[in-house]
């Protein structure tokens, strides 16, 4: 049974697939792959060159997960206090 994590469902886990690791739907292509190519530079165009079972909308779900999951992750600032 895979988990969904992304709303359109282009990024699941399934025990069965890659030991479990988030993949894009239909494919073997990680989602930290993906991530790490586009931290090391790589543009959404390279990115699909280099895992043509991707679409542009496979990068930009990756794109949108990292910024939920770092909104979640980031602690909240401290209010300044004025004097």
């Amino acid at each position: 049974m895979s988990r969904e994590f992304s709303r359109a469902g282009r990024i699941v886990r399934d025990p069965g697939v890659c030991g479990g690791e988030a993949v894009f739907r239909g494919t073997r292509v990680t989602l930290r792959t993906v991530l790490a190519s586009l931290a090391a530079g790589d543009s959404i165009e390279q990115v699909l060159q280099d895992y043509p079972t991707l679409t542009k909308e496979d990068v930009q779900a990756a794109i949108a997960f990292a910024a939920a999951s770092a909104q979640e992750d980031l602690p909240v600032p401290a209010t300044p206090h004025l004097e």
